[in-house]
């Protein structure tokens, strides 16, 4: 089947429905990935899956799992750290997909489907990609990651779609008012594709949503009208679910066949939904190249390591002990949180800074920081060479442990100034990137300068954490 499409100029993206060959959804044994075998055997599955299809350029994309939700007892999070973190499941992956299979493909990881029993009087919600705000993921391949979400008008934001036991009276989305409908969209999903220049900006990919041809209820009706209208008006890249059905099950396909294979065309004048599917098709869309836009990234070591560059992977485990971070290869590190171990990197102003050697070096001391040159009285300086930029960083618990640099491609120039940020943040106005350590102060610098060094102190009643940034401005 794959073949066939991709010789027919189909591009393909593989998707992980269910665990198990049985109709989708619901409390059925499929509703993590985990849900029957291990996060480490999901794991190999899709490297087994990538690199079957790697040398077919138009399989293109990896949708890591379908509709993550909760189970009989349990609901699926993003970044506990525990068993059921799809955050974290879904960052394993898709590293391994990209450095192990084929790091050619677009990583595609849903939103959360469904947490919380969903029956009025207990905590229940449809989180979808609301927790990418205050924690993204970020790919050893800076630009392949894709969010996905997906919306039907008898599910909702607090309503599972479910129908007789278990139904809540919360609102589902077409009951919603058209207004209350395209907030609900933008919270759920698409601030990650329309607020530019955050650590979570990212394409969003709809890659479920559809109605049914015999649907006679005005709300549900209206709902789609709606929806297909902010689809269009927003560029929203799409999937329709089914495009194809079969004769006596066919009410939501686009595509009909008869028995004998006949094809009996894409939405007959007979079908009310042709009106918001031809707005889909006709409405403005960008198309071609994409340019590139910078990037901004965070790095997270809530639960262990965040080490997203392949080339400081060569090198091994460079500060062993320490929870360690490092930008994907191509992006610089601009800006710190003070006690959360939490970083932002970049590539913007000046792209890849990084010399091709693919060097780096681990600056435990201050042995770089030069005669008159104390930018940081009192404080332990952690300053990266002349030539070299921060890229990555480590602690044990709280306190700071090293900094990584890496050389430039050309001579690094400008002067120095100290940015503080144990008392509070210091970022520029409008600063890229957005909050990357929520609830944590922050240190960034400017879009025109680079990352030299850490500030930190030991001193009794002060955070060891990172306390300031040495920040140069880049070379003309």
């Amino acid at each position: 089947m794959v073949s066939a499409l991709t010789s027919a100029d189909f591009a393909v993206i593989l998707n992980n429905h269910t665990n198990t060959s049985r109709w989708c959804c619901g409390i059925d044994g499929n509703e993590r990935w985990n849900s029957g075998q291990s996060t480490q055997q999901w794991a190999d599955d899709w490297i087994f899956m990538a690199r079957r299809y790697a040398a077919d350029p138009r399989v293109v994309g990896a949708d890591l799992y379908n509709e993550v939700r909760r189970d009989v007892w349990n609901d699926p999070n993003w970044g506990a750290g525990d068993d059921h973190d799809w955050y974290a499941a879904a960052q394993l992956a898709a590293d391994r997909i990209l450095t192990e299979a084929d790091p050619n493909l677009l990583i595609v990881i849903e939103g959360i489907n469904w947490t919380g029993l969903p029956v009025d009087g207990l905590p229940h919600d449809r989180p979808l990609l609301a927790p990418a705000r205050t924690l993204s993921h970020t790919l050893v391949a800076a630009h392949k990651l894709v969010y996905s979400a997906h919306f039907y008008g008898y599910t909702g934001p607090h309503h599972s779609g479910a129908t007789g036991i278990g139904e809540t009276t919360d609102p589902r989305y077409q009951d919603l008012s058209r207004d209350a409908l395209f907030q609900a969209l933008y919270d759920e999903a698409f601030f990650v594709s329309q607020e530019d220049g955050k650590h979570y900006t990212a394409p969003v990919w709809i890659s479920e949503f559809g109605i049914g041809a015999g649907e006679t209820g005005t709300a549900a009706r209206t709902w789609f009208g709606n929806a297909t209208d902010y689809f269009a008006d927003h560029d929203a890249d799409f999937a329709y679910w089914p495009l194809v059905g079969w004769q006596g099950h066919d009410d939501w396909a686009l595509l009909r066949y008869d028995t004998d294979g006949t094809r009996r065309g894409l939405l007959d004048d007979a079908d009310w939904r042709a009106a918001g599917w031809q707005h889909l098709m006709s409405a403005a869309s960008l198309s071609g190249p994409v340019a590139p836009v910078p990037a901004w990234r965070m790095l997270a070591t809530d639960h262990g390591d965040q080490v997203e560059s392949l080339r400081v992977r060569a090198t091994g485990d460079w500060d062993s002990g320490a929870s360690k971070a490092a930008c994907p290869d191509g992006l610089r590190l601009i800006g710190l949180g003070h006690t959360s171990g939490r970083g932002l990197c970049t590539d913007v102003t000046a792209g890849d800074l990084r010399a091709a050697d693919g060097t780096q070096t681990v600056v435990t001391d201050e042995r770089n920081v030069p005669q008159g040159g104390d930018w940081a009285s009192g404080y332990t300086k952690l300053q990266c060479a002349q030539g070299q930029f921060l890229i990555g960083y480590s602690h044990r618990g709280t306190r700071t442990s090293a900094a990584l640099c890496a050389p430039a491609r050309a001579g690094l120039a400008g002067t120095g100034r100290t940015v503080w940020f144990d008392r509070s943040d210091t970022r520029p106005g409008n600063a890229g990137g957005g909050d990357f350590a929520t609830g944590d102060y922050k240190g960034q610098c400017a879009d025109d300068e680079y990352a030299a060094g850490i500030a930190f102190t030991t001193r009794t009643g002060s955070s060891p954490g990172p306390a300031a940034l040495f920040c140069r401005a880049l070379a003309n």
